[in-house]
This record gives structure tokens, sequence and C-alpha cells, in this order.
């Protein structure tokens, strides 16, 4: 590659992180990427979605598997995050935001009954420990079933665990054994390490199950109980004030961007091979997703996570705002689907500054 084309190349970003953190200025470091603009969330139209051609999930399925086992986890926490996390997911108006970046003009969400995963809870959990569960997961036989190109999975960590980005295993294992499933339910390069004690909420990405072009390729996020320990430090980005709703705003992050952008682990398995664009869904030219830009410009960060009423009234969500194109910035819930985001850049519409409120 020619110094020219090494100097264009952005490495897209697919985790969650805070403003303002150890963990942001790490990311942002190796992204190139421009300086984050001034409180007050302003339009900021340089930071627009550009689709690159790589898959998209129209019809998302999930499902939420509880690492640790359900002794370290309150039943009523379970029960919150899964019923909150799937009425959002499939929420009218706030998938009028998202069905912008589909030119179908339609998008679903189905959740899938979530399960524990027995214990006992790790103390901390790298990249590499994460995928290792997916394998074997995969290998016993737990994920059959699933649509593994629509089907994102799901890990929960519980209270106290600690998640970096780390691409090799730590060396503990964390269960792959299934609890009984909850009851009432709906049925790569070596990278410096942040962590989630340095601004870290959590991440996606996928794992390839073989090197055939047959072999399943499966999806999956991660996150951590964000909260502030009894020492005073914290440990993700807590922002709401009970953990279950950090827990769910983090996943309405990580599973929105999935559905927009779901190979992005090989765009960054590629390194600076200029093709590795192809395998990116939809992210902006300094390499966010959707997710990204509206928590880096947030301050206070109450800016962009909020609960917001559900389209049928049935009750309120805590969610973070996704960018969109239309607003050029963070919006929330929308009456109305937002136009297709090629159709805007087509027609040139909308570079001169909406104001966007969302969440």
């Amino acid at each position: 590659m020619t110094a020219e084309k090494a100097k264009q190349y952005v490495r897209p970003l697919r985790v969650f992180v805070g403003h303002g953190t150890k963990a942001e200025k790490g990311f942002h470091a190796r992204m190139s990427m421009p300086e984050v603009l001034a409180p007050g969330v302003p339009a900021t139209p340089a930071h627009d979605l550009v689709y690159h051609g790589g898959h998209t999930i129209t019809d998302l399925v999930f499902t939420n598997f509880y690492v640790g086992g359900a002794a370290a986890w309150n039943a009523s926490d379970m029960q919150n995050i899964d019923k909150a996390l799937a009425a959002a997911m499939s929420d009218a108006d706030l998938n009028n935001v998202m069905v912008q970046y589909y030119p179908g003009g339609k998008i679903t969400s189905t959740f899938r009954p979530s399960q524990t995963l027995a214990g006992p809870p790790p103390k901390v959990v790298s990249q590499g420990d994460v995928e290792n569960l997916v394998k074997r997961l995969f290998a016993a036989g737990s994920l059959n079933g699933s649509d593994f190109t629509s089907t994102v999975f799901n890990f929960m960590l519980p209270s106290g665990t600690i998640l970096n980005t780390d691409t090799a295993p730590t060396g503990g294992t964390i269960s792959a054994q299934a609890e009984k499933p909850l009851a009432g339910k709906k049925g790569v390069p070596v990278e410096e390490a942040e962590d989630s004690t340095q601004g870290l909420g959590g991440y996606h990405g996928s794992v390839r199950t073989g090197t055939g072009p047959g072999d399943p390729i499966i999806y999956y996020a991660t996150g951590v109980y964000s909260e502030t320990l009894p020492d005073g430090t914290v440990n993700g980005i807590p922002v709401f004030d009970q953990s279950w709703k950090n827990v769910v705003a983090t996943f309405y992050h990580e599973l929105n961007e999935a559905r927009t952008d779901p190979d992005v682990e090989d765009a960054i398995r590629a390194g600076n091979d200029p093709n590795a664009t192809k395998f990116l869904g939809w992210t902006s030219k300094q390499g966010e997703e959707c997710g990204d830009f509206p928590v880096f410009e947030a301050n206070p960060l109450s800016q962009v996570f909020q609960e917001v009423e559900l389209t049928d009234n049935s009750g309120t969500v805590p969610v973070q705002f996704q960018y969109s194109d239309g607003v050029h910035g963070p919006e929330g819930p929308r009456t109305t689907p937002a136009k297709f985001a090629g159709q805007l850049r087509a027609k040139g519409a909308g570079h001169g500054g909406g104001k966007r409120a969302r969440g």
C-alpha cells in the first residue's frame, strides 16, 4: 500500500466508550479521528454515515446470555433487561430512526429466550475469552437452530466483572454450560487493550467457525454491568440511576451497530488493506458506527442517554440515541420513518445543519 493510501485508511470502531475517558482517547488515537466537537450537540454533517457495501441485518434476532450464573444476578435485573431491551429494539418510533439505513424501508427485531451460563463470575473478561466462549457454545450445539446471518448473541457480564479488548484469552474460562432458560421470557490484529475501568462499556464482533466459505460467521456483543463500585471506582459507563438501565442502553447501542455494521471485525482483521472497507456496512468517514459519535460529543451524557416513552405507551425504556444522517446527529424517537440515508446523500439534502436531539 502506498503512503498516500495509508494516510487515507481509517480503522473502524466497534467499541462503546465513554466521553473523555482513557478508553476513548486510546481508540481515537488509533482511528486518526478529528478533534471532538464542543459540547452542545450541534449538527455534524461531516460525521454522517456512509454505506460501504457490506452486510446489514434487516430482520434482527437476538438473545441474552447472563455470564456467571443466576447466582451472580438479581432476578429482577435480568427480567427488566430482557423486557426493556426487547421493547426498545422493536419499538416503532425508535426504529423510525434506524430504518434510514435500509433501502427497503422496514426493519424488525425478535428477542429469543435468554439463558444464564453457570458460574463462577469471572473477574476479568477479554475479547479472546468471549470469542472462545462463542466457539465452545457453537461446537456444543448450544446455538443450533439460529440463523447466523441475522442473529446476535449478547453476553451480559455481572456486577464487578471487568471487560477489556485484549484479543488473547485471560487464562480463565467462562462456563459454556447453560442453566435453565429464564422463566416468563419470549421466545484480529493485536491491539492495545482498554478496559471497563477506563470507560469501556462494551463492543460487538464476529467469530469465524471455520475457513470455508460456507462456514457460519457468528455475531456477538458483550458489555459490562456499568456501576459505581463500593470503593468509589467506576466500571463501564454508568449514566442512569439503576445499573440494569445502563446494561439496556449499552446493548441498545451494540445491537443497533451490529445490525448496521455486523462484519466490522473482518474489516479490523484486514488491517491496512484498502479492500478492508468492503466488509463495512454503515460507518462515518472517520470510522464511527451509528452509536459512537453521539457518545463522543455528548456532554453531559444525559443529552443522549435518556428514558423514552414506548410508542404503544406501555412504559419507558432507557436507550442511547443513535446517529441520524437525517438530522446530522443524535436523534430520539420519531413518529414517521426517516428517509433512506442514501437518498439524502444522492440529493445533497440536509448538509446545512438541522438540530439533532437524539437519543
